[in-house]
Formats: structure tokens, C-alpha cells, sequence
């Protein structure tokens, strides 16, 4: 179920980061030598990104470029499933679960500025 363009999803944390211009963001993706041709994100990122109350239109508008250039992965039943024991085993918030879980299903580095979230899904994997 691997994707051949793509060997990184990213966190929804990583994507704000990016957003907001934050040097961590910055730093991280000149550390993977990251192009967006390359990053995924899970669905429920596109969720929390669009979700935020009092967004205003200028803002939706940069999420939405940003969104233009990842591929969004779709939930599915594989990784409900990966989600539910995910969260279960490592007792993660639901979205952390679904972007770990996503990421486990389709074979893709996690990318994440929460090093706890980082160190469960490391042990996570076979």
C-alpha cells in the first residue's frame, strides 16, 4: 500500500509550524531536505488545519495552498483499525492516532515536532 512519491506524512504540528513560518518547521525540513512532492498528511490534518474557529478567508487561503501541494490520505478501515490499537497501546489523543495510524498503513516516516508522539510511534513500528 506504499505510494511511490511520497516517504513522509506529516504531523498536523509540522504543518502549522510550516504555516506560521516557525524556524523549528524550518529547520526541520532543511534537516530532511524536505520538497512538498514528497510529504503526505493525514485527512483528520486537513480537519484540525480547516477547523480553527474565527478563521478568517486569508488564512483558509494559505492552508489551501499548502493543502494544494501535499497529497491527503483518506481514512480507511486499515487504519481505524491501526488508530484504535495505536491509542490504546500508547494512550495518544484520537487525531495523533489517525496520523500515526495513516502513516504505519501506507509505510511512511512520521514527521512531528512532538518527540513523545515521535518516540511511541517509533516503538510502534515492526
Amino acid at each position: 500500500m506504499g505510494l511511490i512519491c511520497c516517504r513522509l506524512i506529516l504531523d498536523t504540528n509540522v504543518a502549522i509550524a510550516i504555516l506560521k513560518a516557525y524556524s523549528s518547521a524550518i529547520a526541520l525540513l532543511a534537516t530532511e531536505q524536505l520538497e512538498f512532492e514528497n510529504c503526505a498528511i493525514s485527512q483528520i490534518t486537513r480537519m484540525e488545519l480547516l477547523s480553527y474557529p474565527n478563521l478568517e478567508a486569508e488564512e483558509e487561503q494559505t492552508i489551501q495552498n499548502l493543502l494544494a501541494n501535499l497529497l491527503v490520505l483518506k481514512l480507511d478501515e486499515k487504519i481505524e483499525q491501526e488508530a484504535i490499537a495505536f491509542r490504546r497501546n500508547h494512550n495518544v489523543k484520537l487525531p495523533d492516532a489517525i496520523i500515526a495510524a495513516t502513516a504505519k498503513v501506507y509505510g511512511l516516516r512520521l514527521l512531528t515536532l512532538d518527540r513523545q508522539l515521535q518516540a511511541k510511534f517509533s516503538t510502534d513500528l515492526p
